[in-house]
């Protein structure tokens, strides 16, 4: 007899994967909850995820690496993920979500909107089939808003300051949410810097960002810049669209808006 197709949810810690998880209590009651922990998340993010856990009636199976980040940056020559070579997904969330998974036949459930255009988790392995609620039924960025309000879940606390999930040192991160970091999180901040190294001989950087590093980026003169250039492409957003200020946090600055992993930012 051939066992039952597990349902299983993976959640990022941002609204998307909430409010998914929210929308398909009662569609799929069998469903397992899954977070695949890099142990540099937000304490924002717990806190998510405890909420979520509450209301859900439900665990949510915490996965990691035993190895854990710093192993991996020393296996990888010390080169910080960026988004042209994403290591950190790959080994810290979903080979943990594999493993989990082994070879039972599983429907994955995928946050990503009808209104996005990103792509989602692509696996070799055949047992695992990703399946999109939201696509398959429409739903857009004005109907998770209305999902975590109506499920008096709500935001995450970071979204006061940063737009995504993951870790804290996410090279997704924009430069007012670095700014946002440094200012919630001083210690993280610090924390981060440290993992960046400069070559002063032959001028090889490794920065979160290829631009700037966090140094350069803290400096007065700097965050002041950030911040007004961030404010008045915030403001020019919210007259054209008439939208609450949390719709369109984190836009406005000088970074190259590439689209992150469904995987870490849903």
């Amino acid at each position: 007899m051939s066992k039952p197709i597990r349902h299983i949810l993976s959640l990022s810690g941002g609204k998307d994967s909430t409010a998914l998880a929210i929308y398909m209590r009662e569609r799929v009651p069998e469903m397992e909850y899954v977070f695949c922990d890099t142990d540099k998340e937000l304490k924002e993010t717990y806190d998510y995820l405890d909420r979520l856990e509450g209301f859900l009636g439900k665990t949510i199976v915490r996965l990691r690496d035993e190895r854990g980040f710093d192993h991996w940056l020393d296996i990888y020559g010390g080169y910080l993920p960026s988004s042209k070579m994403r290591w950190c997904t790959k080994v810290l969330k979903i080979k943990p979500f594999e493993k989990y998974v082994g070879d039972d036949d599983v429907r994955m459930y995928i946050g990503i909107r009808a209104d996005e255009n990103r792509g989602g988790y692509v696996t070799s392995k055949p047992n695992i089939v990703p399946v999109y609620p939201f696509i398959e039924d429409g739903l857009t960025l004005d109907d998770i808003h209305r999902i975590l309000k109506d499920s008096s879940i709500g935001f995450p606390e970071y979204y006061k300051w940063r737009t995504r999930s993951g870790c804290y040192f996410c090279f997704y991160q924009r430069k007012n949410e670095w700014v946002g970091l440094k200012e919630n999180h001083p210690d993280l901040f610090e924390k981060s810097k440290r993992y960046e190294k400069i070559n002063q001989e032959t001028g090889e950087r490794y920065t979160w960002s290829e631009r700037e590093s966090l140094e350069e980026l803290e400096r007065p003169e700097r965050v002041k810049e950030i911040k007004e250039q961030h404010l008045a492409k915030v403001e020019q957003a919210s007259q054209r669209t008439k939208k609450p200020l949390l719709e369109i946090l984190g836009q406005g600055d000088d970074d190259d808006d590439e689209l992150p992993c469904s995987f870490c930012h849903t």
